[in-house]
């Protein structure tokens, strides 16, 4: 429900019936009513008296918001994890890199957006940061799945900042991995924030 609120395919103001979303995603009507209620708590949806749900409002602003505060979450694990991060733990984040690229170049989304995951829960790993990673978990609820690996020309962009992030990692220079993951996550964010 939070992927097809968060990439427009629920838009605005449409109003979800527990009962028939239930049976469209295959579950009981009470696990719905649950998830709904959550999304209600994030201001994903609303509750409109003796109407139901109904999708919330969530404008380009809105999710520039979210991915800004998810870049500087993102740069400060990506700075932390310079210093934490063996040779070892570099290589095998560049064969994750190389992987995600291939996957991008044959179009295999599904496998680009795991191991883009992949990428990113090494380095926030890495940092030793319970409470940050913690923290970038809930900001992800608002990153729809197998949106940005199938945009046109995202994953190209993608492995260029990807690149720059190994790259400010390698040089053990925090400052540089910062920077290169906040300017990725925004640029994410940019990227969401136009289909809206």
């Amino acid at each position: 429900m939070r992927e097809l609120i968060v990439s427009g395919q629920l838009e605005p103001g449409q109003f979800i019936r527990p009962e028939t979303m239930a049976a469209e995603l295959d579950i009981s009507a009470t696990p719905m009513r649950e998830g709904l209620l959550t999304l209600q708590s994030e201001g994903l949806l609303r509750v409109e008296p003796r109407r139901g749900f109904m999708v919330a409002p969530l404008s380009a602003n809105d999710i520039e918001d979210v991915f800004v505060g998810q870049s500087l979450l993102a740069g400060e694990l990506a700075a932390r994890a310079t210093s934490r991060m063996s040779d070892d733990d570099l290589d095998a984040l560049e064969k994750i890199q190389a992987d995600l690229e291939h996957a991008a170049d044959t179009a295999d989304y599904d496998e680009v957006e795991r191991l883009n995951h992949e990428f990113h829960r090494s380095i926030y790993s890495a940092a030793d940061s319970a409470k940050l990673s913690w923290m970038i978990k809930g900001s992800l609820n608002y990153a729809p799945r197998r949106f940005f690996a199938s945009v046109d020309g995202w994953p190209q962009a993608s492995a260029a900042d990807h690149r720059a992030i190994i790259a400010g990692l390698r040089a053990r220079d925090g400052e540089a991995a910062r920077v290169a993951m906040i300017d990725h996550i925004r640029n994410a964010g940019h990227l969401l924030a136009a289909r809206r």
